[in-house]
């Protein structure tokens, strides 16, 4: 298994099998679950998704063994909270057939559920406070660059969210009126045409 991480930046995942793994609907679930609330048990994690205690607890053993979650320190003696490892991974640099095609399965299922997540927020777009109303959406650009460029722009856009990534592990740093915000980025790189554009 190959998780890199260094201080400030995402861990990086390289390891086919982690990346399966995570592609999992209900790891996801539970992992951005202990992200959102910091430490829960696998009984509070199965409420909270919808599954029953023993299958939380099954997939919570599996985040961990790939290190994506880990035993948090307990209220009382009784429990067992987990948390996740961190707050940000980064799946890229893969090699290899294998490694490929399982970041492309993760790729996928994170898409779908983002898209997902996006219909949710256009049924109850309407019913939102005015001010969120015209937070969630999308956006499309387009632009030429060339590799190393669009490495900075990954670069710059990471320095941009870190300090409002920081806030998951800190509540106490979130001002008044903030909640989460899924921010899903879409990185394609486009064929070019047949006339080189």
């Amino acid at each position: 298994m190959s998780l890199e991480s260094s201080e400030g930046r995402p861990r990086r995942v390289l390891d086919a099998a982690a990346m399966r793994a995570f592609a999992h609907p209900v790891r996801l679930a539970l992992h951005e679950l202990l992200m959102r609330a910091g430490s829960l048990t696998a009984a509070e994690a199965a409420r909270e998704v919808g599954v029953s205690q023993a299958l939380a607890s099954y997939h919570l053993r599996q985040l961990a063994k790939y290190g994506l979650v880990t035993q948090a320190e307990p209220r009382d003696e009784r429990e067992r909270p987990w948390k996740a490892t961190e707050s940000r991974q980064d799946w890229g640099d893969t090699a290899g057939p294998e490694s490929t095609a399982a970041q492309s399965l993760l790729e996928q299922v994170m898409a779908e559920r983002a898209l997902a997540r996006l219909v949710e927020w256009q049924e109850r777009r309407g019913d939102e406070p005015e001010p969120w109303r015209a937070a969630g959406g999308l956006s499309n650009s387009y632009l030429y660059a060339t590799p190393e460029e669009y490495e900075a722009l990954g670069e710059a856009v990471a320095a941009l969210l870190e300090p409002l990534i920081a806030r998951i592990d800190d509540p106490a740093t979130r001002p008044e009126g903030a909640r989460p915000v899924l921010l899903t980025q879409l990185w394609v790189p486009l064929t070019p045409t047949a006339s080189g554009d």
